[in-house]
């Protein structure tokens, strides 16, 4: 390990196998096409990219371009980190850490074409193709998890983040996996939460092809995007559920331990937790890109 963020996983390029048989060939070089062009009008739109609307929009049509369906909390207008989508805490106080199994290069357009909250990534991610890209528009944290002196600092900043109302996604497991119940939820951004008085949610990502869980969409250890990206073209059926669990208080005296704990049996396991209600909200509005 060379950071205070770094993880080893046991996962390869070789845990993601399709578990329908391939589209054919003509489809999946139609998907590659639909995909380019979606790409080039997302990087086209410029600053208007960082409108979230916009944003959701685009990280929507991305999906749709590699015929993934998206199950799960109904994507809604309004500001990120205000209170109004799915996945957050009603506005009026610090904003919600979200705190997501990791998989695949997909889950960042999955989480954003829901609600695109704030990113705290591995600094790598920003030069990932096209995936780089929406990350960085969304006023995505970077963090270089090979500087443990970066760790406070960074920590700092999280939580000045959430105090100011912004809600903020990330990834605790540190690395990816092929599957959701795999890894540990490291400690030190649930700190972060606690400082600020913000509610914590964890979050479900789960692949599926007509119903059967799938490693196809893993992107794990010396894989690359390209090899991830000829397997998800090529994959059938393909679909991503995103779960939000019951929110979990930083007001009933729980440490940074035990916060993690409980996300973790949610996020990974599907373990209940203690919940505060949030309300319902409103539909999505249109944006076509």
């Amino acid at each position: 390990m060379n950071g205070p963020w770094d993880v080893r996983s046991d996962c390869t390029p070789d845990c993601a196998r399709h578990a329908l048989p391939r589209v054919p060939a003509a489809e999946a070089v139609r998907r590659s096409a639909v995909f380019a062009h979606r790409v080039r009008r997302a990087l086209t739109d410029g600053g208007r990219m960082a409108d979230p609307v916009r944003l959701r929009a685009h990280a929507g049509a991305l999906l749709d371009a590699l015929d993934i369906r998206l199950e799960g909390p109904a994507p809604v207008a309004g500001p990120p980190g205000t209170g109004t989508g799915p996945l957050t805490a009603p506005g009026g106080g610090p904003g919600t850490l979200l705190v997501v199994n990791h998989i695949s290069w997909l889950d960042i357009p999955a989480l954003l074409a829901v609600e695109p909250v704030t990113l705290l990534a591995k600094r790598e991610v920003g030069g990932w193709p096209v995936v780089g890209g929406l990350a960085r528009r969304a006023g995505t944290f970077f963090i270089d998890r090979t500087d443990a002196r970066q760790l406070p600092s960074a920590i700092g900043e999280l939580s000045r983040l959430l105090a100011s109302g912004r809600s903020v996604a990330v990834f605790p497991q540190a690395t990816t996996w092929c599957t959701a119940g795999r890894g540990v939820f490291r400690r030190a951004t649930f700190q972060a939460a606690l400082d600020a008085g913000a509610p914590v949610r964890p979050v479900t990502l789960e692949y599926a092809q007509q119903g059967r869980p799938s490693t196809v969409a893993a992107f794990c250890g010396a894989d690359t995007f390209l090899g991830s990206l000829r397997r998800v073209l090529a994959a059938r059926a393909l679909t991503v559920r995103v779960t939000a669990h019951p929110l979990l208080t930083t007001a009933d005296g729980a440490d940074r331990r035990e916060l993690a704990a409980r996300a973790e049996r949610a996020a990974l396991y599907g373990r209940p937790v203690a919940a505060v209600p949030v309300p319902g909200a409103a539909r999505p509005a249109r944006v076509h890109v």
